[in-house]
């Protein structure tokens, strides 16, 4: 036990320096809900941006201001009305929204400031109003028109965080009260970021909430952990009638087709969640992504270390045989790997036989990846390669895994309808039982 705790840790500490590789100079965009700042642990999650900020990541903040504009409001009794989610803004109560933005991007100025991290407020955001729709008049509501992007870059360039208030202002310096979220997502978009980071102040996505399409990932414990923008369309298919409780998922959808990578919304409260999004292959909220994120590919030579790593505990509970470095060379062609981020979690291999036969040998599955339904891609996979091969038949021998291999589709089979040179191999103390599946034409 004490064994896999270590090899778990060292196992992290490789997916963190991978990761600091990885993002080392590009732009994180991070819209925190005001709710979050009054959360104990915000003094924490602003340290964690402050290491982000100095492991290369650069850094731009839009803070949300809404609790604290119906405070500010509330408190001067100034009224207002919110419709379809859009507060409409009066001219009286413009000077009160502007101070209550203000105060929420100074309150992170500040906290960042304590951390040795130099922030600068911006004007950098061009507004136009919302205008009147059905009847409606927004008045001083505005949304993003563009954003000064060589400025921020400025910023970025000399190691200052940007941090964009929920003002914009028009082209004669009216000011007008947009959303932090399509700030965010503007500013994204724009600056070519390689990820949003909504920082929220509830519970991520849990799949008891919504009806789950089979193509959709679910993590353990119920969590909607990832969403690639084809699962993302079928899943709001899914769920008709529901967009304000989807409101970041449509943003997020939004963001990465605009060329974000990837779109990450977070529960702030939660301590070091940053981290565990940004320097993990699992993360803890919800993902979406519009560039590769996990797939399979071939095995190289530089995977083979890896791949004896995660065959490891199947090798002790008796799962897998023992492969040595050299075996795995010598049958390098034979591998595939599943990899997230260049980080391999999954292995398997395909080896051909005269008779027209393929046995599927060497499954092995980082745990932590069971529930994203690895095992089964990477026996597909190889089931359709030796199609392509035109083999009649795929084989496994599996000692504990019977059950398994029956719900892909492998009937049992007599050690007789083994090819050859496997029978005459066969080990007669392990036992194993074999398992056929016919493949058909292709």
């Amino acid at each position: 036990m004490e064994q896999d705790r270590l090899r778990e840790h060292v196992d992290t500490i490789r997916e963190v320096f991978s990761y600091i590789k990885q993002f080392s100079g590009t732009t994180f965009v991070v819209k925190i809900d005001d709710v979050v700042m009054n959360d104990p642990l915000f003094s924490v999650l602003v340290k964690d941006l402050a290491l982000l900020h100095e492991a290369g990541i650069r850094i731009i903040i839009a803070p949300s201001a809404k609790e604290r504009i119906d405070e500010v409001l509330a408190k001067y009794e100034v009224p207002y009305t919110v419709i379809k989610g859009v507060r409409v803004t009066s001219d009286e109560a413009i000077p009160f929204i502007k101070m209550a933005a203000f105060d929420s991007s100074n309150r992170v100025m500040t906290m960042l400031s304590a951390n040795g991290i130099t922030a600068v407020i911006g004007n950098w955001v061009r507004a136009r109003g919302i205008g009147v729709i059905d009847g409606v008049d927004f008045q001083s509501a505005g949304v993003v028109e563009s954003v000064r992007v060589e400025s921020v870059r400025e910023m970025l360039e000399d190691g200052v965080v940007p941090i964009l208030p929920c003002i914009g202002w028009s082209s004669v310096g009216k000011p007008y009260n947009i959303s932090s979220n399509e700030l965010a997502v503007v500013v994204a978009t724009t600056l070519g970021a390689e990820k949003l980071i909504f920082v929220t102040a509830r519970p991520g996505y849990e799949a008891t909430s919504f009806v789950v399409p089979e193509t959709v990932p679910v993590a353990p414990g119920g969590r909607l952990a990832n969403f690639s923008l084809a699962d993302l369309d079928v899943f709001f298919a899914a769920n008709p009638g529901r967009e304000l409780d989807l409101e970041l998922l449509h943003r997020a959808r939004r963001a990465c087709a605009g060329g974000v990578a990837r779109v990450h919304i977070l529960d702030g409260r939660e301590e070091g969640v940053m981290l565990k999004e940004t320097f993990s292959n699992l993360g803890s909220g919800t993902m979406v992504y519009s560039n590769r994120y996990g797939g399979i590919r071939p095995m190289t030579a530089n995977d083979i270390s890896d791949v004896l790593r995660i065959m490891k505990p199947f090798v002790d509970t008796g799962i897998l045989v023992t492969r040595t470095e050299a075996q795995l060379e010598e049958t390098l062609a034979d591998f595939i790997v599943f990899d997230v981020d260049d980080s391999v979690h999954a292995c398997a291999a395909l080896h051909e036989f005269p008779e027209g036969l393929a046995e599927i040998a060497g499954i092995a599955v980082d745990e932590h990846f069971l529930h994203l339904g690895v095992g089964p891609k990477l026996v597909d996979f190889l089931c359709e390669r030796a199609r392509q091969k035109g083999l009649r038949a795929v084989f496994a021998l599996t000692t504990q895994t019977s059950d398994w291999f029956r719900k892909l589709g492998f009937a049992e089979a007599d050690p007789a309808a083994l090819p050859e040179k496997k029978r005459l191999a066969y080990n007669l103390q392990r036992k194993s039982r074999v398992f056929l599946k016919n493949l058909g034409s292709t």
